[in-house]
């Protein structure tokens, strides 16, 4: 399945579930899309739920499913729990990064970025949005890259999250830890997914 980029709201509408962590999607309309969004009252099977939670995380990140099923195999190789270390896995993409530096308003803009040889890793130039960052790496901004765009969105992001430090004046920020459960989002049951894979492998 191809990484889906039709309207964010829809599919937030469809999942229930803010793809971009505002919950601006469904304050106005908190029922799926269509003209019977509001008649969907059966009770979803257990694999329903399991398939929903795996495509609120898939389409949260904005991960295609082969990548994604390839991710998570990666994660339940390490001795960590497998939930989070899918969860750290997802946090340390490039995209994701310079999404959660501020340097863009959504993670498609974040991907835009990267993918288009704006961003530099430890001063070297990656264009792969799906390239895994170390702890301790340094994501700045390419000199030639458009300045305006990102302090725009860098001016409109009040606080980062805890793991990356910003340096909003030189554009640069550094992944400095991974992240804890509680820092991530908390309306995903990580464990429906482990089980959706579970009974596909």
């Amino acid at each position: 399945m191809s990484r889906y980029t039709g309207s964010s709201w829809k599919k937030s509408r469809h999942l229930n579930f803010s793809i971009l962590e505002t919950g601006e999607e469904l304050k106005k309309r908190a029922y799926g899309p269509g003209q019977h969004g509001q008649d969907r009252h059966r009770k979803p099977s257990e694999y329903g739920i399991q398939l929903l939670e795996k495509q609120k995380l898939r389409t949260l990140y904005g991960v295609n499913e082969r990548q994604f099923r390839r991710l998570f195999l990666i994660a339940k190789k390490d001795p960590t729990v497998t939930g989070l270390a899918f969860f750290r896995i997802l946090e340390s993409r490039l995209d994701n990064l310079v999404y959660r530096m501020g340097f863009a308003r959504t993670r498609a803009g974040a991907r835009q970025l990267v993918n288009h040889g704006h961003i530099l890793v430890n001063g070297k130039k990656v264009d792969i949005a799906s390239y895994l960052c170390k702890v301790g790496d340094k994501i700045s901004l390419k000199e030639t890259s458009p300045l305006k765009v990102v302090r725009e969105s860098l001016d409109s992001v009040a606080t980062s999250v805890a793991y990356v430090k910003v340096d909003k004046e030189k554009i640069e920020g550094i992944f400095e830890r991974e992240p804890e459960r509680n820092e991530l989002p908390s309306d995903i049951a990580e464990s429906q997914i482990i089980e959706y894979y579970n009974r596909k492998l």
